[in-house]
């Protein structure tokens, strides 16, 4: 195969998403449109991909980083301008370009590929991406002769009623010998209502040189979707997610109900994981083996090991380890690490805290900048208290202590290994290994005070 280039046209604003967001950068199962087809190109190893940015060029780089190289269409005067962008970068070389949408987010590398393998077994000059739909209305007809190469592409206003009933459209999708798409884009003239060059007219001027323009067809007309507004970022949505569930299915997780579970596009699941209803995994997500998860549990940017239970909960930017059993209606805030074996029960939060292996606290209890070692128990009603109104404070726990019901551990303060809190102290100094603390006022009982104060 030659060298192989492309071109990623993402410069356009989107007007019709009605979003202070640059287009390509909404999310399609939480990934940008932009990732999701950058993703899919540079997967071919190509030559060197460029991206066309505009509007918002600098968050569009922020985004993808060094993953391609960048031109900037300082003015949007159409998709053949905007190809013009990176002409210092490619006019001289041999091989094959690949133009395509930032906004396709549904594109696959398979797609591309085959796309690419057509165009030089053909010999063109130039290969079209093309699409069969039984509603063609508003896009581009695909116009063949009898050898079944491209003669023209007739669009919607200009199509009569023969041509209107062709239902094989263009994508905007393309693939061009490199030589000859800079040379007839020298060509290409503004002299249309909007006073834009369209990459469109190169196809016209290849034909009117004698070139070959072929067409390759994809069956699945849902990959070549282009998102321009909300409502096709819906579609694009449902689309991907139906994709990415199933890719899960059928590597052995299993959905429940797959319309009610919504995973993210960077989400990783080992096999004989169940997930119920109602749950969404956002963000880069990492989940083991045998593991269930759900009914209603949100996670976002976390590792989850293997065989854990998270039942009704939420989890932000943590780490939870093996065997780990975490709810109902527990809450995991960032930066929290949880060992193998622990138990985070319901209504226990946790944030920014460390629980070493087989440490639980199993219900109503606030743990927040904690240091917790191995087979700890926090009992009911445990709280860290972190906060001065000032700064964070840190509290330490040793191995094998045990926290009795509705202590407050007054941080910073230290726990020793093995140490003992009675229940209902407030602990402020620190405990020596091994040792009971009681932190609480003596009872005192009244005998009679309530009769004689009626």
């Amino acid at each position: 195969m030659s060298n192989n280039y492309a071109i990623i046209l993402a410069a356009g604003k989107g007007t019709r998403m009605k979003s202070n967001l640059y287009k390509v950068l909404h999310l399609v199962c939480g990934k940008p449109m932009i990732q999701h087809v950058v993703d899919q190109v540079t997967a071919l190893n190509f030559d060197q991909v460029i991206t066309v940015v505009g509007h918002g060029a600098d968050v569009v780089k922020e985004t993808l980083g060094d993953q391609v190289s960048y031109k900037v269409q300082a003015e949007q005067l159409g998709t053949g301008h905007a190809v013009q962008q990176a002409e210092d970068l490619l006019f001289d070389k041999e091989g094959t370009t690949l133009v395509i949408c930032g906004d396709t987010p549904l594109i696959r590398t398979e797609t591309i590929d085959a796309l690419l393998q057509f165009h030089e077994q053909e010999h063109a000059k130039a290969t079209i991406l093309t699409t069969h739909t039984e509603q063609p209305t508003g896009y581009g007809r695909i116009i063949r002769h009898d050898a079944g190469h491209v003669e023209r592409i007739v669009e919607e206003k200009d199509a009569n009623a023969q041509e209107k009933a062709v239902q094989e459209i263009n994508t905007g999708t393309y693939c061009f010998d490199n030589k000859a798409l800079f040379a007839a884009l020298a060509s290409v003239n503004n002299h249309n209502t909007q006073g834009e060059y369209y990459l469109p007219d190169v196809i016209e001027i290849l034909q009117k040189q004698g070139e070959i323009v072929a067409a390759y067809q994809t069956l699945d007309f849902d990959e070549t979707l282009g998102v321009n507004d909300r409502i096709a970022l819906s579609k694009a949505e449902a689309i991907m997610k139906k994709r990415v569930n199933q890719a899960h299915m059928k590597n052995g997780v299993t959905l429940i109900d797959p319309e009610q579970t919504y995973i993210s596009a960077g989400t990783v699941i080992g096999q004989d994981t169940v997930i119920y209803p109602g749950t969404m995994l956002t963000g880069e997500v990492t989940i083991g083996e045998a593991c269930t998860i759900g009914p209603n549990t949100e996670i976002k940017d976390s590792v989850i090991g293997n065989e854990t239970v998270v039942r009704q909960s939420v989890i932000f930017d943590s780490e939870v380890g093996n065997s780990v059993n975490i709810g109902p209606f527990a809450h995991i805030r960032p930066s929290s690490v949880l060992g193998d074996n622990t138990k985070i029960g319901n209504f226990v939060e946790v944030k920014k805290a460390k629980f070493g292996a087989g440490s639980k606290a199993s219900h109503l209890s606030y743990i927040g900048d904690a240091d917790i070692g191995s087979n700890v128990n926090l009992g009911c009603g445990s709280i860290t208290v972190n906060y001065d109104g000032t700064n964070k404070h840190v509290t330490k726990v040793g191995d094998n202590a045990f926290v009795g019901c509705n202590a407050n551990l007054i941080a910073p303060v230290t726990i020793g290994e093995g140490g003992y809190v009675a229940a209902g102290s407030t602990i402020t100094d620190d405990i020596p290994n091994d040792s009971l603390s009681i932190a609480r006022a003596r009872q005192v009982n009244k005998d009679g005070y309530m009769a004689r104060n009626k």
